[in-house]
């Protein structure tokens, strides 16, 4: 992987060095038109170029070899698929209801031989493309394939419907595939049907296995054209029928194929529902009326007012590309769950119905609630209130909050315990006015107990142990009923525990409940509990290590323990999650022998000195190693969750320029190029990361509505809010392709030297004025005692 990933930075990345200014054109501009959706489409960003509507339900993208479906480097489509995921990071991720434009006739012994059903594996009936001519852009993609004659797709989409318009070039037959047995690659499809109803209208059923080895799922489609097909037939796992009208059964190659007599254009457009065959009709009918061009301008309209939400002032056409695009990305899930007369598949798997509320679905908690949940709270408001509503439902219907919920059943992927800082945080941005008594119940409920054997729902597993010893066991035989469980990775869940119950004290406070805020306030310092002080690495002594039941230190088979091992932490090593305690920095420090000492450790993790001689080359050759190289590391690993926020704890100690320089040299990483995004993008998290690092604000401690101020990549930004305010952030001279430190800030015309603001304070209207410096040691601002904010639960 290492290797792969180098290679294909130098084949596809802008130069490997900070973003450079190209031209003075691109100070300001159409949002929409500078997105590109191509960027994360390489090297395991897993996105998808093709369209959907902000949140849709429905995605219309090209499927390729890889199993998110498209990567840069194919030479290939197999189809288009009408739903995807962006960014995650298992296999079974979607690309249902396959369907691609063909010429050639469908017969015994024709181009696509009946009595061969290998003719109708989308595998070996893929057409070769260019990328000459293709347009990635929010709710519009384009492409020419080369195959049958040569066939320029189209594709936007609504909320809920998906619709491709084909242009083929040589005139006579031509035929559309609708694949229902084959998906993304690696995306089982246990069972599917498809049934020609009229000679406009194709409807079907999909089952699929969710995502990181979930249980199957039905999605509902129909199809219908904009004229009509002159002939049909359908196909099975024992071959191609023409004229049947129906095919269904379980795994194995199917699907229909509906020819047009001397076409020239054919538009496509499919809706989806997971009710039941009556919701995705309700939905064609409600959002398929109009034409592709219609379609496309009332989408493009939308999402040009969703990213219009931040106006950004750069010299730079790469980095509005990527600063665009990463919002654009944020602005994709979770997705509207509901069909259009309010029905939704509950975690019970029984239809219910919202009334003038959205419900959402896919949540990617244990990677989102870090940046995106915040960023959309911020910038959404009302949406974020319908998310917190549906991660209520979800706990209502199905029984306990989730983890990592993917359609309608709980995957139990990650570990820790994310949806409580995830819905303390909706709580502290107002998103649970009203259901703040429901939200808290369900929070306790899960902080303190764990789901009975016969739920679906892990949660925190390892409570038992973690309540009574303060600590989660580490367990790697420990029996699981998903994709992962907490005592398997003991210490890393510990740390996210302990994160977790911190933000539920601060929310237990703000309700009067003063004796659960102060136990759970005690819960927050359990990181100490694993802290082993003899433990010594590169010099410096004491990190966290898993424990064994009954309390004694892990100690590996092989020999000593070793930080930089796998052992008891997901995704990461002691040295990524010792960082994983911003909610008590003081008791940190001590630990690590005090300030400075722990400074210098930041200094070590982050390679400064090399940084700051060096960013970009740093980055790449020190930090990065590889997508999915968690372990064996004592360096940052920006491709993943675990530490996105150690950049600030820099802020913590009370050194806030090296925040600054450390993340202008992550910035790096995100480039106008297909392999520009660093890691899987997870559902928006880390596309949210940079967004909110470029403008200079981070939420790194959950549930204070705190953000954590930096040096602003851009001249000037600003972010609209509901209600008509702004927050409007200037910073004369910022240049994102050079280390820059905050010099001095001014707020709203008071000067500040306090390196954080409060949620209340932004969601009034602020303007941030800050005075910038590319000398580190002109950098004294708010590196007094009263410079950082206080940790919600030190030490004492």
């Amino acid at each position: 992987m290492r290797g792969k990933s180098r290679a294909l930075v130098a084949a596809l990345a802008v130069p490997a060095a900070l973003l450079t200014p190209v031209t003075a054109a691109a100070q300001g501009g159409d949002a929409l038109d500078a997105v590109n959706t191509f960027i994360g489409t390489q090297d395991e960003g897993n996105t998808f170029p093709g369209a959907s509507a902000p949140f849709g339900m429905t995605q219309v993208s090209p499927i390729g070899s890889h199993y998110a479906g498209y990567q840069y480097t194919d030479t290939a489509i197999r189809g288009f698929g009408h739903f995807f995921l962006s960014g995650a990071g298992c296999w079974e991720q979607g690309g249902l209801v396959s369907t691609l434009p063909t010429t050639g006739t469908v017969a015994p012994g024709g181009t696509f031989d009946t009595a061969n059903p290998a003719s109708f594996d989308q595998k070996r009936y893929a057409s070769p493309y260019t990328h000459d001519g293709e347009v990635g852009k929010p709710g519009y993609y384009k492409v020419h394939l080369t195959g049958y004659g040569g066939v320029d797709v189209e594709t936007t989409a609504t909320t809920r419907t998906g619709v491709e318009r084909y242009t083929f070039a040589t005139a006579g037959q031509a035929n559309v595939f609708v694949n229902t047995g084959q998906a993304n690659d690696k995306e089982p499809v246990s069972g599917s049907s498809v049934r020609i109803v009229d000679d406009r209208t194709v409807e079907g059923t999909v089952s699929s296995q969710a995502f990181c080895g979930g249980k199957p799922y039905t999605t509902y489609f129909v199809t219908r054209f904009d004229r009509p097909f002159t002939s049909y037939g359908t196909w099975s796992p024992s071959g191609g029928a023409p004229g049947s009208r129906e095919s269904s059964g379980g795994a194995g190659l199917r699907g229909a194929w509906l020819t047009f007599s001397d076409p020239h254009q054919v538009t496509a457009t499919t809706a989806i529902s997971y009710v039941d065959p009556e919701g995705a009709r309700r939905n064609l009918a409600a959002e398929g009326g109009g034409g592709f061009d219609q379609v496309r301008a009332a989408t493009q309209r939308t999402w040009r007012s969703e990213l219009s939400s931040v106006d950004i002032t750069t010299s730079s056409v790469d980095d509005r590309a990527v600063f665009y695009t990463s919002l654009y990305h944020t602005l994709l899930q979770p997705l509207t769950g509901n069909d259009v007369d309010g029905r939704y598949r509950g975690f019970d798997d029984r239809v219910h119905r919202t009334t003038g509320w959205t419900y959402y679905q896919y949540f990617s908690l244990w990677d989102t609630y870090r940046t995106q949940n915040q960023l959309l709270a911020l910038l959404r408001p009302a949406r974020a209130r319908d998310i917190a509503r549906s991660i209520l439902a979800i706990h209502d219907q199905g029984g306990w909050l989730p983890r990592w919920a993917y359609a309608n059943q709980e995957t139990n992927t990650m570990t820790g315990d994310p949806v409580t800082p995830f819905l303390v945080d909706l709580w502290r941005f107002g998103a649970l006015r009203g259901l703040e008594g429901q939200a808290y119940e369900a929070l306790t409920e899960n902080a303190n107990g764990v789901p009975p054997a016969s739920s679906p729902f892990e949660g925190r597993a390892g409570n038992r142990n973690y309540t009574s010893a303060g600590f989660v066991q580490y367990d790697p035989d420990f029996p699981k009923k998903g994709q992962d469980v907490d005592p398997q990775h003991g210490a890393s869940a510990t740390l996210e525990y302990a994160l977790a119950d911190c933000s539920l004290s601060l929310m237990a406070r703000g309700l009067g409940r003063t004796r659960d805020a102060q136990a759970f306030a005690a819960r927050g310092r359990n990181y100490q509990v694993l802290w082993d002080a003899s433990v010594t690495d590169r010099g410096f002594t004491g990190f966290p290590r898993p424990k064994v039941t009954g309390g004694a230190w892990f100690t590996p088979a092989s020999g000593p323990y070793n930080p930089e091992g796998q052992d008891g932490f997901h995704e990461g090593t002691a040295w990524q999650y010792q960082w994983l305690t911003q909610q008590d920095v003081p008791g940190l420090v001590r630990r690590m022998g005090g300030q400075q000492a722990a400074a210098a450790r930041l200094d070590d993790f982050f390679a400064y000195p090399d940084l700051v001689a060096d960013p970009a080359k740093t980055v790449r050759e020190e930090w990065v190693n590889g997508p999915y190289n968690y372990y064996n590391q004592f360096r940052y690993n920006p491709n993943n969750e675990p530490d996105l926020h150690s950049p600030w704890m820099y802020t913590l100690v009370g050194q806030p320029w090296k925040t600054s320089a450390v993340v202008r040299a992550a910035h790096t990483l995100f480039t106008n190029a297909p392999n520009g995004v660093t890691g899987n993008d997870d559902l928006g998290e880390m596309s949210a990361w940079y967004v909110l690092s470029a403008l200079g604000l981070y939420p790194a401690v959950p549930g204070t509505g705190q953000f954590l101020l930096s040096a602003p990549r851009f001249a000037k930004a600003v972010v609209h809010l509901d209600g008509g305010h702004d927050v409007v952030i200037n910073a004369a001279g910022a240049q994102g392709s050079r280390l820059q430190y905050v010099r001095g800030l001014r707020v709203s015309g008071a000067d500040s030297d306090r390196a954080w603001i409060g949620v209340d304070r932004l969601t009034r209207g602020v303007t941030l004025d800050y005075r910038l410096t590319e000398d580190a040691a002109a950098a004294t601002w708010a590196t007094g005692p009263q410079g950082a904010p206080a940790s919600p639960c030190a030490s004492a």
